[in-house]
């Protein structure tokens, strides 16, 4: 009996996640079926990140259950930030603070575009999102489009919303945002 029930799940879960459209991004399929890594390293746009990833030590992390709500930096998101900065970040001895940024991206939960438009309306204009890092990003709407405000006063404006995966949704950001 237990087994039939555990099937079913399985079975349910499956669907559900099918239900939710494939996007593509970077010019490539993201699988609501696969998690955040297996759908991440397929993007052409995403290859900093991937790399900023794993030199970090997140994959496992990001291939875990979850469910994670990743805002999710291009690669020309990272080319905005000062020259050789990427670099740098991506040094054995720099892996804490390459970490705290990585994770400042990431708030636990799977919050689509609908729930996060409904926090900031429940806030007047504006959510606190708690990031992982232990960070806000404070989210609001501007023209039509969902514009997160880092600690630091940077804006970072979602180009592609609603990328579902098997261990949460990612969001593409078009500038990496930073705690303070």
């Amino acid at each position: 009996m237990k087994k039939i029930a555990c099937m079913l799940m399985s079975a349910v879960i499956f669907q559900a996640a099918m239900a939710q459209k494939t996007v593509e991004v970077g010019g490539a399929a993201m699988y609501p079926t696969k998690n955040i890594v297996e759908n991440a390293v397929n993007s052409k746009d995403h290859t900093t990140l991937v790399a900023a990833v794993k030199a970090a030590g997140l994959v496992s992390t990001l291939e875990s259950a979850g469910p994670f709500t990743v805002f999710a930096p291009t690669n020309e998101a990272f080319e905005k930030l000062p020259k050789g900065t990427v670099a740098t970040l991506l040094k054995p001895e720099n892996k804490a603070t390459l970490t705290k940024i990585l994770t400042y991206h990431v708030v636990a939960g799977r919050l689509d575009a609908k729930a996060i438009a409904k926090l900031i309306k429940k806030g007047h204009g504006m959510a606190e999102l708690k990031t992982v890092s232990g960070g806000v990003l404070k989210a609001s709407m501007k023209d039509g489009k969902l514009v997160l405000t880092d600690e630091k006063g940077g804006m970072a404006t979602v180009t592609i919303a609603d990328v579902y995966q098997s261990n949460g949704v990612i969001h593409v950001i078009d500038t990496v945002v930073l705690p303070s």
